[in-house]
C-alpha cells in the first residue's frame, strides 16, 4: 500500500510525477519559511488534484453504472459520512497540529506519548458507540426512511469509526510534516479501492445499486485506514523515545472542542445545500447538484492545502512574539490561496460543459449552476485560511460563532430557495453565505488581531 513518502519505482508515473515537481520546484523553490510552505501545499495540492481525478472518475462511473435514482441515494448516504466522520473526532485532527508541536517545545516527551496513542483510541472507542445509537436510529425511523436507503444507512454508520480514526491519523501526520502519509491513504489509495471494488462489482455482473456502492466504500476507508495506521505506528517508533505515556484526556478536550465548533459549523455549511437539496427535490437533481459541487471542488482543494501546511506555524509566531513574521507569513498564505483558486475557477467555468457532460449528458443541465457557485468559493478564498490562524491563536470561540451564523443563514435561504429554484438555490444560499463568514471572519481578524486579511492591499494594521 502506497502510503509513505517513498517515490513509486514505476517507471511512467515515476517519470510524469518527477516532471510536474521539477515544474512546481521552479515555481515554489528558495528556502525559508515560506518557500517551505509552498512546497508543503504544492505536495498537498498535488495529492489533492490526484484525489479530485479519482474521485471524478469514480463518481462519473458510479453514476453511469448506477443511474441517477441509486446514484442520488448513495450521494446521499455517503454525504451524511463524510459530515458526521469529520465531526466524530472532536476536533482532535486538528488540534493535534497545536498540542504536538507544544509538547515537543516543552519537553513534555510523557504528554506526547500519551497523545499519538490516547488521541486515536479516544476517537475510535467514542465514534463506534455513537455508530451503534445512529444506527439505532435509522432503526427506529425506518418506516419514514425510503427502503432502498436504509441498507445503505446502516454501511454507512459501520464507515464511521475507520474514517473518524483516519482523521485523527491525518492530523498526527500533519503536525510531523508527513504530508503524504496524511493524506494519500485518504485521498488516494481509498479513491483506488472504491474504482477498484466497484469496477469489479459491475464486470461480474452485479446489481451496483446504492448497497453495493456503500459496501465498497466501507471497505475502501477501512482498508487505507489501517494501512495508514500501520505505517504511521512504524514511523512514530522511529521518531518518538520510548518511555512512558501521560493521558491528559481533559486537557485535550478543552482545546478540541471549541476547535470541533469551528469545524463543524464549516462542515455544517459545505454539505447543507445537498442535504436539504434532498429533502426537497429529486434524487436525479441531487445527483446533477453533487456533480456540481465534485466540479467545482479544485477550488477548495486550494485552501485546504494552504490550511493543512500553515496552522502549526501560525501557532509557532504567536508563541514567540515575532508580530513581523506571523503577519508577513499571513499575507504570504493569503496571496497563495486567493489567486491560484481565482485562476482554477475561471479554467473549471471555461470547460465545465465537458466536464459535467463526462457524468452523462443529462448533468449539463448544472453548467450555470457553477457560475453562482464560484462566486461563493472565490470571495472566501480572499482572506485564505483565516479560521485556522483565529484557531492556533486562541480565538476559537468568536470563530466557532461567525461559522454558525454563516450556517444559520445557509439553511434559511436554502430552505427559502431550494423549493422554488432547486439547485440554483441552493447554490445561491450556499455563495451568499460563504460571502457573509467572509466579511465576518475579516472583521474579526481585524478587531481582535490587528491584521489586514484581505488579499488586495496586505500589510499589517
Amino acid at each position: 500500500m502506497a502510503v509513505t513518502d517513498a517515490h513509486s519505482p514505476s517507471p511512467h508515473p515515476a517519470g510524469a510525477f518527477a516532471r510536474l515537481r521539477a515544474m512546481l520546484g521552479r515555481v515554489l523553490g528558495g528556502s525559508g519559511e515560506a518557500s517551505l510552505t509552498k512546497r508543503l501545499a504544492g505536495t498537498i495540492f498535488i495529492i489533492r488534484i490526484v484525489s479530485a481525478a479519482m474521485a471524478y472518475l469514480s463518481q462519473i462511473l458510479l453514476a453511469r453504472w448506477m443511474g441517477g435514482s441509486d446514484y442520488g441515494v448513495y450521494v446521499y448516504v455517503w454525504t451524511w459520512v463524510l459530515l458526521l466522520g469529520s465531526m466524530m473526532d472532536f476536533g482532535i485532527s486538528v488540534s493535534a497540529q497545536k498540542l504536538i508541536p507544544e509538547y515537543r517545545a516543552s519537553g513534555e516527551h510523557d504528554l506526547l506519548r500519551g497523545f499519538l496513542s490516547g488521541s486515536r483510541w479516544m476517537t475510535f472507542i467514542v465514534s463506534s458507540v455513537v455508530s451503534a445509537l445512529l444506527a439505532g436510529i435509522v432503526k427506529i425511523s425506518s418506516p419514514w426512511i425510503e427502503p432502498g436507503t436504509v441498507v445503505p444507512l446502516y454501511i454507512g454508520c459501520l464507515t464511521l469509526p475507520a474514517f473518524v480514526v483516519a482523521n485523527t491519523q491525518d492530523g498526527i501526520a500533519r503536525a510531523h510534516d508527513w504530508m503524504r502519509l496524511g493524506l494519500m491513504p485518504q485521498f488516494v489509495v481509498r479513491q483506488s479501492l472504491i474504482i477498484g471494488f466497484t469496477a469489479g462489482a459491475f464486470a461480474l455482473g452485479f446489481n451496483l445499486g446504492a448497497t453495493a456502492a456503500m459496501l465498497a466504500s466501507a471497505a475502501a476507508v477501512w482498508i487505507a485506514m489501517i494501512g495508514q495506521m500501520i505505517v504511521m505506528n512504524r514511523r512514530l517508533h522511529d521518531t518518538v523515545e520510548a518511555g512512558p505515556k501521560a493521558f491528559d484526556f481533559r486537557g485535550w478536550l478543552a482545546v478540541s472542542l471549541p476547535i470541533l465548533m469551528v469545524e463543524g459549523f464549516y462542515l455544517l455549511l459545505s454539505y447543507t445545500d445537498v442535504l436539504l437539496l434532498q429533502q426537497f427535490r429529486s434524487s436525479e437533481e441531487v445527483g446533477v447538484y453533487f456533480a456540481v459541487v465534485k466540479t467545482l471542488a479544485l477550488v477548495s482543494f486550494i485552501h485546504y492545502a494552504m490550511s493543512a501546511t500553515t496552522a502549526h506555524r501560525f501557532a509557532e509566531y504567536h508563541a514567540t512574539g515575532d508580530r513581523a513574521r506571523l503577519s508577513a507569513y499571513v499575507a504570504h498564505a493569503i496571496q497563495w490561496t486567493f489567486w491560484p483558486s481565482v485562476a482554477a475557477t475561471a479554467a473549471l467555468l471555461a470547460f465545465g460543459k465537458p466536464l459535467l457532460w463526462l457524468f452523462g449528458p443529462q448533468f449539463v443541465a448544472g453548467y450555470d449552476i457553477m457560475f453562482i457557485a464560484a462566486i461563493g468559493l472565490v470571495v472566501r478564498s480572499a482572506i485564505g485560511p483565516v479560521e485556522r490562524l483565529l484557531n492556533m491563536l486562541g480565538h476559537q470561540h468568536i470563530c466557532s460563532l461567525a461559522y454558525a451564523s454563516a450556517f444559520v443563514i445557509n439553511v434559511v435561504l436554502c430552505v427559502i430557495l431550494i423549493p422554488r429554484f432547486g439547485g440554483h438555490g441552493a447554490a445561491a444560499a450556499t455563495s451568499l453565505a460563504l460571502v457573509f463568514e467572509t466579511v465576518l471572519l475579516f472583521w474579526i481578524v481585524r478587531r481582535r488581531l490587528g491584521l489586514h486579511v484581505l488579499a488586495f492591499g496586505m500589510r499589517s494594521a
